[in-house]
């Protein structure tokens, strides 16, 4: 049985639905895995615009109120990855049974990703319920940090352990939260960091998941963030990478994911963290 993973925020913008795609992409084609992506933004359901699918028959919303089944709501994408979309019109739904409709199909799958919704509503906590574990997608500033605060203390509350940030749309300058701050005032380690490139831009616009596009920074980013979830190990063959090890000059997130990948149990985790 595969691991159903939700990636979540409480603000917009933040490149949490790119997140997704890019991340299910690089499970399914760089280590061979089986992957869903799961659009559970009800309210404004827009994963399936990413890559390319608008107004499907059967979607979630349909499997949702009954109408459906869960596999008729399925469909496969160029990407390597199986997708679950939400309908662009649609009727209210109970959020909260997506766990039992995942239930069905989980054994099929070596990772599920679900895109939340960054609303404080039933919808979130439908993705918070359905995951077993969650990772927060935050960008480098004070605004975004406060929504990333609340989503930790909820995740908390709804017993669903988060298990590390995704640090997104990093520009790498001095007016940026570095991230320590991050890390400290969410309690909480950083798993990747991903710089802001204008690849990632040109991908969304040809509705391609930002990892198959180009190889950048961001695309190795992404890879290692996959390998780590996956219990995985990603070969970097950049002449980069190989000389900061050399140097040991390894960046932090780095450390982290190595923690997560050797200690995948929450809480021995932050305790490898907390050293």
């Amino acid at each position: 049985m595969g691991k159903t993973i939700g990636i979540i925020s409480l603000k917009g913008g933040v490149g949490k639905t790119s997140v997704v795609s890019a991340l299910g992409a690089a499970m399914a084609k760089e280590f061979g895995k089986k992957v869903l992506v799961v659009d559970a933004n009800f309210s404004a359901p827009n994963l399936g615009l990413h890559v390319g699918l608008v107004n499907q028959d059967t979607t979630i919303h349909h499997v949702l109120s009954g109408m459906e089944d869960v596999k008729k709501a399925i469909y496969e994408t160029d990407y390597g990855f199986h997708i679950l979309p939400g309908s662009l019109i649609y009727e209210k739904v109970d959020p909260l049974k997506l766990k039992d409709h995942l239930k069905k199909i989980k054994n099929h799958y070596d990772a599920i990703l679900i895109d939340s919704s960054p609303t404080l509503n039933d919808e979130i906590l439908a993705t918070m319920v359905a995951s077993d574990e969650l990772f927060v997608v935050t960008t480098p500033d004070h605004v975004t940090l406060s929504t990333t605060l609340r989503a930790v203390k909820l995740a908390k509350e709804s017993n669903t352990p988060i298990k590390g940030l995704i640090l997104n749309k990093v520009l790498n300058k001095s007016f940026e939260l570095s991230l320590e701050d991050i890390e400290e005032a969410a309690n909480c380690p950083v798993l990747a960091v991903l710089p802001y490139e204008t690849g990632v831009l040109k991908a969304l616009s040809m509705n391609t998941p930002s990892t198959l596009y180009k190889k950048s920074g961001t695309t190795h980013e992404y890879k290692h963030l996959a390998a780590a979830l996956l219990g995985e190990t990603y070969n970097d063959r950049r002449l980069s990478q190989r000389l900061r090890y050399l140097f040991g000059r390894i960046p932090r997130q780095v450390t982290n994911r190595e923690a997560f990948r050797e200690n995948p149990c929450d809480t021995v985790f932050r305790k490898v963290f907390n050293k």
